[in-house]
This record gives C-alpha cells, sequence and structure tokens, in this order.
C-alpha cells in the first residue's frame, strides 16, 4: 500500500484503523491526520508496547489495507 495514498484518504481509513487498535480515539485519529509516525508513536504510547512491534503492526495493517476501498 502506498502511504500517500493512505494518508491522502485518510478520513475513509479511519475506520479501519480504530477497527485494528480499539483504543485510539477520535482525537488520535485526528493528531495523526496520515502520518505513519505519528500513527506508530500513538499506537506505541497507547498500547505501552516497542516502537518496532508498533512499525510492525502497522506494516501488516498496510498489506491489509490493501482490500479496504479508498470509497468506504
Amino acid at each position: 500500500m502506498n502511504w500517500d495514498r493512505i494518508e491522502g484518504n485518510w478520513k475513509q481509513f479511519q475506520g479501519s484503523v480504530q477497527e485494528r487498535w480499539g483504543k485510539l480515539t477520535d482525537d488520535h485519529l485526528d493528531r495523526i491526520a496520515g502520518k505513519r509516525k505519528q500513527l506508530i508513536g500513538s499506537i506505541q504510547e497507547a498500547y505501552g508496547i516497542a516502537r518496532d512491534e508498533a512499525e510492525r503492526q502497522v506494516e501488516a495493517w498496510e498489506r491489509d489495507a490493501d482490500d479496504v476501498p479508498a470509497n468506504r
């Protein structure tokens, strides 16, 4: 998945992000605003996990996001 596509269509991907990481609030999602590093940092903080684990989770989500229609 091209991260530019995710960032450009962030509103459409927010539901998928919240399904995957339920501890992330609407405020988190607004602050993330489609920025990959912000998403990783927010996951790391909300779940108390290491940065490399948060990165792995985001990479897995990116692969799954290929199946999410851009106009969802």
